[in-house]
């Protein structure tokens, strides 16, 4: 998967797709140190411990560098933002029930403007999944060369807790 730029100057507004998710009872907004154990723990069991220990050094930043998605006090997704390195978004994930309601691209747009608010004019998508949907969600292009990018030399996953 490749890494891919994104230019924070020309991202679309962010408002539209909160007020959507308002309509359906789900807010966007960062998680309060309080509150780590418990957005940490989701995101372990979700989608496993190493997007967890990136989730984990969110928390470490004021204002928290996550942004989560919360329907009637459920986690339904998260995104984390200058974490795994300086001006990179991710990790990022949806449950599955949640999916093919727009949360995912608010959340990507709620990092990605955090990121511009930052003082960041690009980001980075780390080993980007789906490629498709960054380029039509916020014109993102492919970094030439970036598999395997900084993800090279791995520590193995194992129990991270």
């Amino acid at each position: 998967m490749p890494d891919m730029l994104v230019k924070l100057y020309e991202l679309p507004a962010l408002a539209p797709h909160q007020e959507r998710l308002a309509k359906a009872g789900i807010k966007l907004r960062h998680p309060l140190a309080f509150e780590k154990r418990a957005v940490v723990d989701w995101v372990n069991q979700e989608f496993g411990a190493e997007w967890a220990s990136e989730c984990d050094v969110a928390f470490a930043k004021q204002p928290v560098s996550c942004i989560i998605a919360v329907q009637d006090g459920k986690l339904l997704g998260f995104a984390c933002y200058d974490v795994t390195c300086k001006g990179f978004f991710g990790p990022t994930g949806v449950t599955a029930e949640a999916r093919g309601q727009g949360v995912g691209r608010a959340l990507l747009l709620a990092a990605l403007h955090g990121l511009a608010e930052m003082g960041y004019a690009y980001a980075i998508i780390g080993g980007a999944g789906p490629v498709d949907f960054y380029q039509k969600t916020v014109g993102a292009i492919e970094i030439e060369g970036s598999v395997p990018g900084i993800y090279r030399d791995r520590l193995p996953a194992g129990d991270q807790t």
